[in-house]
């Protein structure tokens, strides 16, 4: 029997309990099919990230074991992925000195960094944290991380190399190097036939399209001695052996950017993961929870950190490939990883005349498949302004690169968040004639107000950042009433927390208006805040009697106190 408390943190022990014998067959297929992808797509994105191939396989085989233990999801496919590949790559290549073994020490402890936040996070039940960036935010850095990955691997596409300086300005060197003439055209040859095969296969999804396309150019170059006859570059063979335990090393000053890497690869990379953990989850019809999902995806990275791995994601190519192929559990990663292991034992030299411009050709059919063109259109039919908010996303991210690009992303998702909620929506409420209730009088230009009484609705919480802005709007509210004001209601029923700046500014408010003859009352104010107002001390300054439960309770109240001729509930609602 398994205790209830290690299936909650360990969930493949529940997978292993409830296995069934006739989901063997379909585990192991799939993850001899899933095999087939994940070599040349480990060793591509490995080589994308500016570290050595064999470590794009060794972040392929750890991860997909810890996950199959600590991973909700029984469909998932984690390992090296071309979203974060620009973000690897961009704290590699200024930090390694073109040094592969300092290179490797960065990457791995980047890894670490995204495992620990992810772990911690997971641990915390921050889940959501990822929710924060809305949908135009995330379509914004996700094609700015395609451009950039797709500026990286066009030099290795055309045959030549680069110093890798910023995506426009490695853009430039490009384009420069062409008119040069530095262009190999039999790499490009290979590389863009590589690439169109890939491309067009992607309509057939049971086809294993990029598994082919470097089988051919591989058996091309091997056949024809491209490397020697023509200077194709070639991956070269591949050290035997598995991975081992390894600590990354690095001096002091390297800190502050593998932690800021670290922490943007994994908000990247939870973020991808959680979308698709959901999609797979629907499909399946078994919950995942996402807290579990983010320790699961930090377990993961954190064994490849420590295995002479790189950060690794979920894969929206793989995991289709493995369902496709009839996948029931996470045992078809663990086939998948053994296979993988066992490739590197038992050949070692099978994929030495792998050309680079294949392997380009693979990163950069992902990074096109990242762009996301049809959602921003709808966007802008339906928002302009969140489109335009995207293509500043995308812009820092092509422009300033990927980890800067990602923090202006945060910074604007922030931001956001706080305008909306610092100048919400408020409103002055009068009765309609036809119409029940009270509604916002520049919605409805013909509605009345009863005199002596304004009815004001803020459409937001009260905190720090709108609280003067809730003063002044209020005061504006009752100087322009058309009659003078005896009671100011505030229609409370969508404010959802109150906090201390806001209570003490609500305070001040109620001082300067009883100061005018003007009484401060609240109508459908919710119970949870209302116990707040009364933490704070303001509840016995306001008085019991100042809140209504509804608005028609308030004005009712106003109309038994003051003498003043309007039609009764009834008659308003007829």
């Amino acid at each position: 029997m398994i205790p209830a408390t290690w299936i909650r943190w360990v969930p493949g022990l529940a997978t292993v309990r409830e296995y069934k014998l006739g989901w063997l067959p379909h585990d192991i297929f799939a993850g001899l099919v899933l095999t087939t992808m994940l070599v040349p797509v480990g060793i591509a994105y490995a080589v994308a990230s500016g570290v050595p191939g064999i470590y794009g396989l060794y972040a392929t085989i750890v991860p997909l074991l810890v996950y199959a233990l600590f991973g909700p999801s029984r469909i998932l496919v984690l390992g090296p992925d071309s979203s974060l590949a620009a973000i690897i790559l961009g704290v590699v290549m200024p930090l390694s000195g073109g040094d592969p073994n300092r290179g490797l020490a960065i990457a791995s402890l980047m890894a670490v960094v995204s495992g620990s936040v992810c772990v911690l996070a997971g641990v915390a039940r921050l889940g959501f944290i990822t929710e924060l960036l809305s949908k135009p935010i995330r379509y914004g850095y996700m094609n700015g991380i395609a451009l950039t990955v797709l500026i990286s691997q066009l030099p290795k596409l055309f045959g030549f190399s680069i110093e890798s300086d910023g995506p426009l300005r490695n853009l430039w060197a490009i384009g420069t190097a062409i008119v040069a003439g530095k262009t190999n055209w039999t790499a490009l040859a290979i590389g863009a036939a590589a690439l169109a095969a890939i491309l067009l296969l992607k309509k057939a999804p049971r086809v294993p399209g990029i598994l082919i396309a470097v089988v051919a150019a591989t058996l091309v170059v091997s056949v024809l001695d491209l490397s020697a006859r023509a200077g194709v570059a070639v991956l070269g063979p591949l050290p035997q052996g598995l991975p081992a335990f390894s600590i990354p090393w690095v001096t002091y000053t390297d800190l502050a950017p593998i932690l800021i890497g670290g922490a943007a690869v994994a908000l990247v990379s939870f973020a991808d993961t959680s979308v698709l953990s959901r999609v797979y989850a629907a499909r399946t019809g078994v919950a995942v929870d996402p807290n579990q999902e983010m320790i699961g995806l930090g377990a993961a990275n954190l064994a490849a950190g420590f295995f002479q791995g790189f950060p690794i994601s979920s894969s929206s190519s793989r995991t289709p490939v493995a369902e496709a192929a009839g996948a029931r559990t996470q045992l078809t990663g663990v086939v998948g990883a053994m296979a993988v292991a066992i490739l590197l034992i038992a050949a070692p030299n099978l994929l030495q005349h792998l050309p680079s411009t294949a392997l380009a050709a693979v990163v950069i059919a992902s990074a096109i498949g990242l762009i996301e063109i049809e959602g921003l259109l709808r966007i802008y039919r339906m928002q302009p302004w969140e489109f335009w908010l995207s293509i500043v996303c995308f812009v820092g991210v092509a422009v300033l690169g990927a980890i800067p690009g990602i923090g202006l992303a945060v910074g604007i998702a922030v931001i956001e968040f706080l305008w909306d909620g610092w100048r919400p929506h408020s409103a002055v409420l009068g009765h309609a004639e036809g119409v029940m209730g009270f509604h916002d009088l520049k919605r409805y230009p013909h509605a009345r107000q009863i005199p002596g009484l304004v009815l004001f609705r803020w459409d937001a919480p009260l905190f720090f950042a709108n609280a003067e802005f809730f003063r002044e709007r209020v005061m504006e509210a009752a100087a322009q009433s058309p009659t003078p004001v005896l009671w100011l209601v505030v229609a409370a029923e969508p404010v959802t927390s109150v906090d201390v700046t806001a209570a003490d500014t609500l305070a001040e408010l109620n001082d300067a208006l009883h100061a005018a003859g003007i009484d401060l009352l609240f109508a459908e104010l919710k119970d949870p805040v209302k116990d707040k107002l009364r933490r704070f001390g303001l509840l016995s300054e306001l008085g019991e009697n100042s809140f209504f439960p509804t608005i028609d309770a308030a004005v009712s109240s106003y109309l038994e106190t003051h003498l003043v001729e309007w039609p009764t509930p009834e008659e308003r609602h007829s």
